[in-house]
């Protein structure tokens, strides 16, 4: 089917929480953009990605377009909620408004941005999605600890932490170098594993990296017990 006459969908990552590490193409799509959606948080607290924003545009010349992304492992409330949302992006689209959906980070990395993008491509094919790159948290990690992630043949890899103990030992034995997200719900589990495999002092743990609110831990054993925030990550650099 044509696309003509429909509105671009694009996912503009505006990195990972300083307001200067945006592309200037992202912030070329987010001035031409008419309508700007934006994951939105519960508490009216705002996310990352519309506060860094609401820097570089008016959002009040702007349709602002709050999308929720429900945590919940309920797959009816789950395909009701996503259904709205998509919705909601399309009848923007449909009217021929381009719609740049930002996301901290990048777009093609753990994002949100991806669901929206395969349901989109189901309900709506003839739609133009975009993907626009930006400065993920494991870039900015590394810049933030001086620490190379990979040189010439050596393997990196980024793997979601989680409470499988085994898992978690592969992955850190079979690469020179991890990095691990969503860290935060296991980290005294992690803390073990590296201790088992005497590798604690190869490791750092970032939350928030490079945001106003950043805390970078150097010696992970001051973290057991800890109750860390959601946007922490591990790395560990053999």
């Amino acid at each position: 089917m044509s696309n003509a006459g429909l509105g671009k969908l694009y996912g503009l990552g505006v990195g990972p929480g300083d307001p200067e590490l945006i592309t200037v193409k992202a912030f070329r799509i987010l001035k031409e953009s008419p309508v700007i959606a934006y994951p939105r948080k519960k508490m009216g607290a705002k996310s990352y990605a519309l506060a860094i924003t609401e820097l570089y545009v008016n959002t009040e010349e702007k349709t602002m377009v709050g999308l929720t992304f429900p945590m919940t492992r309920d797959r009816e409330a789950l395909e009701l909620q996503w259904s709205k949302t998509v919705a909601s992006v399309w009848e923007h689209l449909r009217e021929g408004k381009d719609v740049a959906f930002v996301t901290e980070g990048d777009p093609m990395i753990y994002s949100t941005f991806i669901h929206l993008m395969r349901l989109m491509k189901e309900c709506h094919p003839e739609v133009e999605i975009r993907s626009i790159p930006g400065i993920s948290s494991v870039n900015a990690a590394a810049s933030r600890l001086g620490i190379p992630m990979a040189d010439g043949d050596e393997q990196i890899a980024i793997v979601p932490a989680t409470d499988d103990y085994e898992t978690m030992r592969r992955a850190i034995e079979t690469h020179d170098c991890i990095v691990l997200i969503k860290v935060a719900k296991v980290i005294d589990l992690m803390i073990q594993v590296l201790r088992d495999l005497g590798l604690t002092d190869k490791a750092s743990v970032l939350t928030k990296v490079t945001s106003s609110e950043e805390m970078i831990w150097r010696d992970i054993m001051e973290l057991q017990g800890r109750e860390l925030e959601y946007l922490t990550l591990m790395v560990v650099r053999k």
